[in-house]
């Protein structure tokens, strides 16, 4: 067993919030109530998920003084804030979209197992007392996960109207990510 990294008093702050945050998102993603419509359930479980890198951004920009992981986090808040005024603008119209009960129960096993994949990974001690690393990692690994949930609701028979929004997401995320790991390798180089 590894012995745990001693962690500082604003680490500590930093890392309480973003348990909160995430375990907000985990409840918003988990208690969904489960309609007929793959389209909906989809818009209603990723916008907590959504959110959560918004105020995962947010809490950062508190306590980070490094320009590129500001620049980031303030890229983060834009680009999720404007998708997820994209899926509350078509929200009502997508759950006209129904599918089948085999078709529901296979998006469900696959969301359950890509959220509680991401779950563990994002409940898991730091790996850093830096709230830079930290703050990339998780969001990698955030990140990472939500492309996974878009190309598993991209499987099945959806709402027009959320189809060039999840192309978007893919693409937002995507860059993101790479992004996220220049950023990862630089603050690991440095040690910042």
């Amino acid at each position: 067993m590894t012995k745990p990294i001693p962690l500082s008093n604003v680490t500590q702050a930093y890392l309480e919030e973003n348990k909160r945050i995430i375990n907000k998102m985990m409840q918003g993603m988990t208690y969904v109530t489960i309609t007929c419509s793959i389209s909906e359930n989809f818009i209603k479980q990723i916008i907590p998920h959504q959110i959560a890198a918004i105020r995962m951004s947010e809490n950062v920009l508190q306590y980070t003084t490094n320009i590129a992981v500001q620049n980031f986090a303030l890229e983060v808040i834009q680009t999720h804030t404007e998708i997820v005024e994209s899926l509350e603008a078509i929200q009502n119209r997508c759950c006209i979209v129904q599918n089948t009960e085999y078709e529901l129960y296979e998006y469900m096993c696959t969301f359950k197992e890509i959220a509680e994949t991401m779950f563990q990974a994002l409940c898991s001690p730091p790996t850093s007392n830096s709230i830079n690393v930290n703050y990339i990692q998780d969001m990698i690994v955030h990140h990472q996960a939500g492309v996974r949930l878009v190309q598993n609701v991209q499987r099945f028979c959806i709402c027009q109207e959320l189809i060039p929004i999840l192309q978007c997401m893919i693409q937002t995320l995507c860059c993101q990510l790479e992004e996220m790991q220049k950023l990862l390798d630089a603050l690991q180089d440095c040690d910042c």
